[in-house]
């Protein structure tokens, strides 16, 4: 479990293929603090630490995340967000964030606001219910409050910190991003669901 806050920025050094698997070499600042089995949000995906070397990490996404993700796009030089998971004796200083991508979403607009940055994304409407004004979402993992939300779409606006320190700098019209609703609104939803059919 994650918080949305990203530790650091890391980069893909090399991919692998092994089948219908994609395996990523990936070097970050927390690299070498990282143990074998342990669970690492990589652009908001949870993914198991294989391997730890000289300030590098292993990490494999197998092809029902490839499908759900945008893990299929990544290459050498991509920088993705790093988060390790949440201390249960720490603050929660931004949302809870399972590393389970619901599904990927597009920028159609970034601009730049005396100071702050606003992104505009949209995504599946199938998803609409699960998108509230001032609601919680993970954009590549991290921790962001929506608004403008439309049936397929909302914005962002991202203080200079979360500008410099993740890799939503990177993020350009036209890409797509990986996306996690509020787990409070995905289980409010369920039940409401579950309700309508009894």
């Amino acid at each position: 479990m994650f918080t949305g806050i990203i530790e650091c920025v890391g980069k893909i050094l090399w991919v692998e293929e092994n089948g219908t698997n994609r395996s990523f070499w990936v070097e970050s600042a927390v690299s070498d603090q990282l143990k074998i089995d342990q669970s690492v949000s990589h652009q908001g995906v949870c993914l198991t630490v294989e391997a730890v070397e000289n300030g590098r990490h292993r990490v494999t996404a197998i092809a029902e995340t490839l499908r759900k993700t945008d893990l299929v796009t990544w290459a050498e030089g991509r920088q993705v967000n790093i988060e390790r998971c949440m201390l249960m004796n720490g603050r929660l200083d931004g949302h809870i964030v399972q590393g389970h991508v619901d599904t990927t979403a597009v920028c159609t607009g970034r601009e730049e606001r005396e100071g702050s940055w606003e992104f505009c994304f949209e995504f599946p409407p199938d998803f609409a219910a699960l998108v509230i004004e001032k609601g919680s979402v993970a954009v590549n993992g991290t921790s962001l409050t929506c608004f403008n939300i439309g049936p397929n779409r909302f914005s962002v606006a991202i203080i200079p910190y979360t500008y410099e320190h993740t890799s939503i700098s990177q993020v350009k019209t036209g890409d797509t991003v990986n996306i996690e609703f509020d787990i409070l609104g995905k289980y409010i939803s369920r039940q409401m669901e579950l309700g309508q059919t009894r």
